[in-house]
């Protein structure tokens, strides 16, 4: 399955972005973002089971950042509000090959769409 992220951009500290994930195809599978800052290494950000009823965050983006899905259209969401410059990255859109996130797996990676906070 290929990702397509969009979405991300430049945005003052405590605005809000939404990004946008895209499947190729219909899929039956958990997704969610991970994401990678300058210097640092590539983290979990959240990730959103194939039916939605299960959701994981990050402790550093809990109550400021939520997942979605559109199964309809095969994408997942990620809106985040309350920026801060720390949560300047690419962020990556992610798939495992199971519908659940227990033990969740970034098998499958999109493109990185790049964010922006400024202070």
């Amino acid at each position: 399955v290929q990702l397509q992220a969009s979405g991300g951009g430049v945005v003052q500290a405590g605005g809000s972005l939404r990004l946008s994930c895209a499947a190729s195809r219909r899929t039956f599978i958990s997704m969610g973002w991970f994401r990678q800052s300058p210097g640092k290494e590539r983290e979990f950000v959240s990730a959103i089971s194939w039916t939605g009823g299960s959701i994981a965050y990050a402790d550093s983006v809990k109550g400021r950042f939520t997942i979605s899905r559109d199964n309809a259209l095969n994408t997942v969401y990620l809106q985040m509000n309350s920026l801060k410059p720390e949560d300047t990255a690419v962020y990556y859109c992610v798939a495992d090959k199971d519908a659940g996130i227990v033990n969740f797996r970034a098998v499958y990676w999109g493109q990185g769409t790049l964010v922006t906070v400024s202070s």
